[in-house]
């Protein structure tokens, strides 16, 4: 629990009636933040046994005295989102994993669910993790995936070779207009709204109780395209209403050496992988997975690290009054160790006590 408020703000002294005593009253503002930490070895294993006085808190490049420290799990409130717009093989192996999700939580969690392919929709709002609506809202939201073609905009191939009523079969590949003319078909833009999808979940796991670690789960192969929500907007309200994002890359971005190279985009392109920014702002974590065993392990492994992370609290020195963006730097007082938290935050008023 946060330490009692140590700072007065203002004070309100109340007219007493006569014959009583005078009552003063001391209103607090004090801005208490929590940051749940992940520390892991250099082989990705979790390290525990570590106290308060291997953590060194900074914000704003200020070292922050810490008023809370604990150990003990945390019920999770986790929304998953599935990408829907995965091809048709590799939604295969996501569809046969989603068995194994109900079985890495615990009576104490729960769970919502929601997917995106053309836009976010959400299953179900927030019900028992272990209960039976989860596995049969799952099999619900089982897709197809998409299929991979091979696109020809040129040539004499390039028409539609299906026609109805003289018109394309296809209305996206129609020539003319915007598509193009006869010579050239302007090839329809993939999309993948991640974005929305993302901050769909955000919006309904901001009305969590704050007691309980609000977990996006992510399992997509990262790409994005379409969204009306920006990834700058959607981190932002993930790092007002403290909401770190946890992901399983799938697919193209669990091939090795992607995540680099997605790093790098050109202009006017679809981005290929941006799980990694996601993660990296908010405390979460990745793991990339290709077979159905890897998935069905990474959901345990995850639930597991933000199950069981450090909790560092201390008291912001900044003013209560200032909404500007805070940064965040947890170090550990021990050689060889990967410190995980999120890199800063934006105060609102669930901070203040």
């Amino acid at each position: 629990m946060p330490p009692s408020a140590q700072v007065k703000d203002e004070v309100q002294t109340t007219e007493p009636e006569q014959g009583a005593a005078a009552v003063t009253t001391f209103v607090a503002n004090v801005n208490f933040v929590e940051v749940p930490v992940t520390v892991k070895d250099a082989k990705g294993n979790l390290v525990a046994g570590l106290t308060f006085r291997d953590f060194k808190v900074f914000e704003n490049n200020t070292r922050e005295p810490l008023r809370v420290f604990s150990v003990d799990p945390a019920p999770l409130s986790i929304a998953f989102v599935i990408d829907q717009s995965l091809t048709s093989d590799v939604m295969a192996k996501v569809n046969a994993s989603l068995g194994a999700i109900q079985g890495a939580l615990t009576p104490y969690d729960e769970v919502a669910i929601f997917t995106y392919n053309n836009g976010p929709r959400e299953w179900t709002g927030f019900t028992g993790a272990e209960g039976n609506r989860v596995p049969a809202v799952l099999a619900l939201a089982k897709a197809t995936g998409s299929d991979e073609l091979v696109p020809v905009n040129t040539g004499p191939l390039a028409g539609c070779n299906i026609h109805v009523n003289g018109n394309c079969a296809d209305p996206t590949l129609q020539p003319g207009g915007s598509t193009g003319d006869n010579t050239f078909i302007t090839i329809p833009k993939e999309i993948h709204t991640l974005n929305d999808a993302i901050l769909a979940a955000a919006k309904e796991l901001s009305t969590r109780p704050k007691e309980r670690r609000r977990i996006i789960y992510v399992i997509s192969d990262g790409k994005e395209y379409g969204s009306k929500a920006t990834l700058k907007e959607v981190i932002r309200y993930l790092q007002t209403n403290k909401i770190a994002v946890y992901a399983t890359g799938v697919g193209t971005s669990a091939v090795w050496g992607e995540g680099y190279v997605s790093r790098v985009h050109l202009p006017f392109t679809m981005y290929d992988n941006i799980l990694f920014k996601y993660t990296y702002a908010t405390g979460g974590d990745l793991d990339s997975e290709r077979g159905v065993n890897g998935i069905e392990k990474s959901y345990a492994k995850i639930a597991d690290e933000a199950r069981t992370q450090y909790t560092l609290g201390y008291l912001s020195h900044e003013s209560v009054y200032d909404s500007k963006y805070r940064n965040i730097l947890v170090l550990v007082d021990r050689p060889g160790l990967d410190v995980i938290a999120k890199k800063g935050y934006y105060p609102s008023s669930q901070d203040y006590k």
